[in-house]
């Protein structure tokens, strides 16, 4: 018993007698209001520090990482399921990246389409010749057997 005796005599020691409410809150208000005066964030900003922007030096264009191909590395071995990729590889007359890597998308768009639209004209032309003509495009057909008519 004399245990429980000692463990209400501490308790009753941490216990004090509470003040009145309306003191608390006054307490509470001025303990929260700062003692300094802090500086507007208006006026941080136009500090002469914070004004420098802060510029990052780069060495050389942005890497790619570790190259994970050689660049003799056959392109038929790397594009084995894209058939339609090979077809333009042998179009280019490239076999290795090394050399795939010299030519430009923009470039490699413009040798393949030239002789697309050619080949597309001259099915226009034979089309016109036996008077026929694809969709909507009735209007060349009519010109091109007028130009062959002239002839």
């Amino acid at each position: 018993m004399g245990a429980l005796k000692k463990v209400a005599k501490k308790v009753a020691k941490k216990k004090r007698p509470s003040a009145p409410l309306p003191v608390r809150k006054a307490a509470k208000k001025a303990a929260a209001k700062p003692t300094s005066k802090k500086v507007p964030r208006a006026a941080a900003k136009a500090s002469p520090a914070a004004k420098k922007p802060r510029t990052v030096a780069r060495k050389g264009p942005a890497s790619l990482g570790r190259v994970k191909v050689s660049a003799d590395a056959r392109l038929d071995l790397l594009f084995q399921k894209d058939y339609q990729a090979r077809e333009i590889f042998d179009f280019l007359k490239v076999q290795t990246l090394r050399e795939l890597e010299q030519h430009a998308p923009s470039e490699i768009i413009e040798r393949l389409t030239g002789p697309m639209v050619q080949t597309v004209q001259r099915i226009r032309k034979t089309l016109a010749l036996v008077h026929r003509h694809l969709a909507k495009d009735e209007k060349f057909a009519k010109e091109f057997l007028a130009e062959v008519a002239n002839r």
